[in-house]
């Protein structure tokens, strides 16, 4: 088993995922709201060394990301990876991030 976690910033996004996973057989998840650092770093007043930081880091939105959270096996992994890359293009910028960790155990998914 594994955790797959997406850090979503396109949170428009998230209804198409979950359809688009549950039309693939991927039925369970949670998820979060969430903010970015640089967000919190945009809000700091008393930090002037990171200025230029502040002002490479800033966002455009300021509406926070999504974080979705799933246990899956390894194949339901693989359909999940290539589900959310193809709804949410990852590889464009300011999209958001997928990993994967691996989960020792699970219970109360009620198989």
């Amino acid at each position: 088993m594994n955790l797959l976690v997406l850090i979503l910033k396109k949170a428009d996004l998230v209804s198409e995922i979950c359809r688009e996973l549950a039309e693939k057989g991927v039925h369970g998840g949670t998820i979060l709201d969430g903010m970015g650092m640089a967000s919190v770093i945009d809000k700091m007043d008393d930090l002037p060394l990171f200025g230029m930081l502040k002002t490479l880091l800033a966002d455009d939105d300021d509406e926070g990301v999504k974080v979705m959270l799933f246990v899956m096996n390894d194949e339901e992994v693989k359909i999940g990876r290539e589900t959310i890359k193809e709804v949410v293009g990852l590889d464009e910028p300011n999209t958001g991030i997928m990993f994967a960790l691996p989960v020792s155990f699970v219970e109360g998914l009620g198989a």
